[in-house]
Parts: C-alpha cells; structure tokens; sequence
C-alpha cells in the first residue's frame, strides 16, 4: 500500500484529523501527514498536530482579500508540502480549487448528498435539519472538491439510521462513528490506484474494506 502524503484542513478540534492519524498509526491506512492547515488559530486540531510533531499553518479567511488570494496562499502551502492529496476535515472556509489540485481535494460531509448540504450546512445544523424534515437515514458523503459548497465527484456514501429519539448531537455521533470507517476505507483505495474519476463520475475498481 503506498503511503499517502496528505495535507490536513481544519477549523475546530481536529476529530478528524485525530480519526486519520489514529487509523494510519493503526496500519488500515499508510498517511504521511505533512501540514495542517486552520482556518483559525487557537483550536484543538492545532494543539493535537503540535503536540504529534506535525507541521501547522494558520490561514484565515479575513487575513486576505478574496477567496483566490485566500485559496491560494493555502494551496502554495500545500505544495510546498509536497501532498497527493489535501483533506477537509471541518473546514468551514470555501475555497477554489486550483487546475493542479483538481480530484485531490477530499471532503467529509454528515449527510448523504446532495440531501442536508450547501452553504451554512455544517456541523449540528445538518443533523437538526434532518429530524426536522423526518428522515428515516443519514449518513456521511465522501468526495472530490471542486468549486461549488458540497459538490464535486461523490467516491463513498455511508448510510445510518435516524431513531425516532434522536437529538442533533445523538445523530451527529453515528454519522460521526461512519465517517471515521469510510474516510479512511476511500484515502486506502486511493493509495491502491482504485480510484478514477471519469465525467464526472467516479469509478471505483475493487472496493477493499477494513
């Protein structure tokens, strides 16, 4: 399996930076984290990569003038860093994918797209808006990128339940337990040359799961 050389954005405590750097520390995937990047400064996921040795930028979005010049000093750090692939992981600033970049941008989102997603969609707002329309499943949507909010080219969509007691933060806590599975069951496929995207549409050759 090759090892992964992966940047890391965030704008909270890092859950799943942490996720990521526990699995591959557990061998069900190879990563090589090399940056992290926040959108803000003084949060939890900057702590955790300080205190695991990996390297951390601050970039935020009032700092700059647009979204490209914002999107752009992040992804000069990225390949100063030398990464296959940046990953969200709770980044809340929208950013535009550069030509060098496209397909090798992953998001993580707590809902099964293209239901609950778009801008102002995050965190416990995506969980309550689910039990206030009623639904009967949730889940987590892996994908590509691209220029639009939680859009881009689906790889791996996990589905859950919604129990007839459940809270914003009881659901979150499922979808949650998903994401930690399928992020790095799609990040193992990449690094095992599985995954190509095509119009579109992603293709997946032989979907290995740990």
């Amino acid at each position: 399996m090759k090892c992964l050389k992966v940047a890391v954005l965030i704008s909270g405590g890092g859950t799943t930076l942490k996720n990521l750097v526990g699995k591959s520390n557990a061998g069900i995937v190879d990563l090589d984290v090399r940056l992290v990047i926040s959108s803000r400064p003084d949060v939890g996921g900057l702590v955790f990569a300080e205190a695991t040795g990996i390297p951390t930028e601050v970039a935020r979005r009032k700092s700059f003038d647009s979204t490209e010049a914002h999107s752009e000093a992040i992804f000069s750090l990225c390949r100063a860093a030398d990464v296959d692939y940046v990953l969200m992981g709770g980044f809340l600033s929208h950013v535009l994918i550069p030509p060098d970049f496209e397909n090798r941008v992953l998001n993580t989102h707590p809902s099964l797209i293209p239901s609950f997603c778009g801008k102002g969609c995050f965190g416990l707002r995506v969980h309550q808006a689910v039990l206030d329309f009623g639904a009967k499943i949730s889940g987590c949507t892996i994908h590509f990128v691209d220029n639009e909010y939680d859009h881009g080219p689906i790889i791996e969509q996990r589905s859950v339940p919604v129990e007839s007691d459940d809270t914003a933060e009881l659901l979150a806590r499922r979808v949650f337990a998903a994401e930690c599975e399928a992020y790095p069951a799609v990040l193992r496929l990449l690094a095992e040359g599985h995954v190509t995207v095509e119009s579109g549409i992603v293709h997946v050759s032989s979907k290995l799961r740990r």
